[in-house]
């Protein structure tokens, strides 16, 4: 299978007014002269990022749209969907949580499963039937995390939300017919965005990747049609040692870095 030419083409980009997603849309528009469909929550925010990416000679449609109210996500895909003219979606929209699971707002853990989970899982189904019935090139690519292979004490919400969609994706990408339509999962570990700004992550700052980087591993494993993608050598490394010990051993290990940072964050 060919790489993924975006040259000129248009892409989808979820949760683009910040973080990986705005800096995917950067690299999109930059490097590789893509016409970019950007959505989130904060319009003021994404037209912004429109009028700075057109400066690049590319063209930018915005939309705004919530992604734990179905209606939205619905209404995203159709327009996108409306002149067959997508070519590509990075599905990378998602929110967190981090702290004791027993203090976390039900509508809150709610807001977090329809935004990670629902949203993502229906607009995956939309564009795979999409590009099984036009037959035409394409991919998609689902952002993940490595909470998903390895759960994170203190964001269970968030790491399942996380191995729900990895697992989808899997299952999904053995069923496509279309040889043209490639499906990949990229798991990053963290990442330095807004998402992990604040006290909590204070003691954590030091396994965060920067952003750009992230970005630029991400955009890399979607133009090569990777099936899933662990961006940094030492979190692929990471991943294949951690598989011989015992989850057990590894969980509570985790939740022992976690909690420290959060009780830190606490002034305890």
């Amino acid at each position: 299978m060919r790489k993924l030419e975006l040259r000129g083409k248009w892409v989808l980009v979820t949760g683009a007014s910040s973080g990986l997603g705005q800096e995917m849309a950067r690299q999109l528009a930059v490097k590789y002269s893509a016409n970019l469909i950007i959505a989130a929550r904060r319009k003021d925010k994404l037209e912004e990022l429109k009028t700075e990416l057109e400066q690049t000679g590319i063209s930018v449609k915005v939309m705004t749209a919530d992604l734990s109210v179905h209606d939205d996500v619905v209404r995203l895909i159709d327009d996108c969907l409306a002149d067959g003219k997508l070519y590509g979606a990075i599905l990378n929209a998602g929110i967190t949580y981090f702290g004791r699971h027993s203090e976390l707002p039900w509508e809150q853990a709610e807001t977090i499963v329809k935004t990670n989970v629902s949203s993502v899982a229906y607009m995956t189904t939309r564009l795979v039937a999409h590009f099984e019935k036009t037959k035409a090139e394409g991919g998609v690519m689902i952002v993940s995390s490595m909470a998903a292979l390895f759960p994170v004490p203190y964001q269970a919400i968030y790491s399942a939300s996380k191995a729900f969609i990895l697992a989808f994706a899997n299952a999904l990408s053995a069923e496509i017919q279309n040889p043209a339509l490639s499906l990949t999962v990229y798991a990053p570990g963290g990442i330095a965005t807004e998402m992990t700004e604040g006290k909590k992550f204070d003691d954590l700052k030091g396994w965060l990747m920067p952003v750009k980087q992230a970005a630029a591993e991400g955009l890399s494993a979607f133009i090569g049609r990777k099936h899933i993608h662990i961006p940094g050598f030492f979190n692929r490394v990471g991943n294949v040692f951690m598989n011989f010990l015992p989850r057990k051993f590894l969980t509570k290990n985790m939740g022992k870095v976690y909690y420290k940072a959060l009780l830190k964050a606490e002034g305890v």
